[in-house]
């Protein structure tokens, strides 16, 4: 039995273009750093939160929101001086790494932390983007850790917080339901 000739054009096949898989790694890494593929930002969380609400408890959860917004600048700013700073000094570990009080000290506390969460924040998007940063490199003053390991544990960290933060501006009546 003959086979049958078939009218289609053989399918040109062109390589692939080179992958860099470190570049696709920072990629990945920022983009979750940012928030990335999480219903909600970070500052969605922050952004609108009454002003009268920031020191306020809600029923059956630990925090207020400002102590949820400082521990997280706390933590993130620990973990980028670590990243970076041979010199750095962690704080106390918990009491470093959350305000003394369940409201903000003064009207002004509030923006100045959410702005050092946001430079802290891409301070650390700037140092996994250099292509001089070895993302696997054991950093030198640790004890093992990674620039890849502390981005991670960074987005993990802010991820967790982010869903508290939400969490009781549902309870506080204070999240724009949609």
């Amino acid at each position: 039995m003959k086979k049958k000739k078939s009218n289609k054009k053989p399918v040109k096949k062109t390589a692939a273009p080179p992958r860099n898989s470190h570049r696709d790694l920072r990629g990945q890494l920022v983009y979750l750093l940012k928030g990335g593929g999480a219903h909600v930002h970070f500052m969605d969380a922050l952004d609108g939160f009454p002003a009268g609400k920031y020191g306020t408890f809600a029923n059956g959860l630990p925090h207020t929101g400002w102590q949820l917004l400082e521990h997280v600048r706390l933590a993130q700013w620990d973990i980028l001086e670590f990243s970076r700073n041979p010199k750095h000094v962690s704080p106390d570990f918990p009491g470093g790494y959350w305000p003394k009080t369940p409201m903000p000290p003064n009207d002004r506390a509030w923006g100045e932390s959410v702005a050092a969460f946001q430079r802290d924040l891409q301070d650390m998007v700037r140092l996994v983007q250099n292509a001089r940063t070895d993302l696997f490199a054991r950093i030198a003053h640790g004890q093992g850790q990674t620039i890849l390991r502390e981005a991670l544990l960074l987005a993990d960290h802010n991820a967790y917080h982010l869903g508290q933060l939400v969490d009781l501006r549902r309870a506080l009546g204070a999240w724009p339901e949609t």
